[in-house]
């Protein structure tokens, strides 16, 4: 199986924890959704570290900072520190600028 198509696998259910995570953030279910922020990440990591060969590591690379500045924010309001929220600018920037490397890349190539 080609490593694109493995990675397409992996994404779907990393899809499925991250709106499990997202989901107990709206119900307010702070541990759980706590402790969603674990699988969603690590499997985030995973496809990053997998994806390196391809063009879509720096689209995955901006998932990551993503997950990484929602569940900052995340955690943030769940134990009452919404004051540290505004952090999560640092890795949401990161993950503007790895979309924009990804596509100079691509656009690049054309």
């Amino acid at each position: 199986m080609e490593i694109f198509e493995k990675l397409r696998k992996y994404e779907n259910i990393h899809i499925l924890f991250w709106l499990v995570k997202d989901t107990c953030w709206m119900l307010e279910l702070r541990w759980i959704g706590t402790i969603m922020v674990i699988p969603t990440l690590a499997l985030a990591i995973y496809m990053v570290y997998k994806s390196r060969p391809l063009k879509e590591f720096y689209i995955n690379l901006a998932v990551l900072f993503w997950i990484c500045a929602n569940s900052f924010w995340m955690v943030t309001e769940f134990f009452h520190h919404p004051e540290m929220r505004n952090y999560a600018i640092a890795p949401f920037g990161a993950g503007f600028l790895f979309v924009v490397i990804f596509y100079f890349k691509t656009l690049k190539k054309t």
